[in-house]
């Protein structure tokens, strides 16, 4: 919708790896994507940083300020599965925050 009526494309991803590269795909292909928004090495990134169960980090390092496209099959994200089975063994037990209005 924002192309067609000549709108840019923010996306907007503090999430985890396989998130960023849904958005890195969809801007890859947008004709009117401006900037990426992500929370690589950002302050509340506490405890683990957002490519820390990723295999291929170096597909998702930055060249003067902008991705490159990924190549590998699928969303082009190598999950380290025996990490993250490793890091949720000492995990703790956390329930989203309840939200009332």
């Amino acid at each position: 919708m924002a192309e067609a009526y000549d709108v840019t494309l923010a996306p907007h991803c503090p999430l985890g790896p396989i998130a960023l590269a849904a958005c890195l795909h969809i801007d890859f292909v947008s004709y009117n994507a401006v900037l990426q928004e992500q929370s690589m090495g950002i302050h509340y990134n506490k405890g683990a940083e957002l490519l820390d169960f990723v295999k291929n980090k170096e597909d998702f390092s930055m060249v003067g300020g902008f991705f490159k496209p990924l190549t590998k099959p699928g969303l082009g994200v190598e999950i380290d599965e025996a990490k993250v089975i490793e890091f949720s063994k000492n995990a703790p037990d956390w329930r989203n925050p309840l939200w009332r209005h």
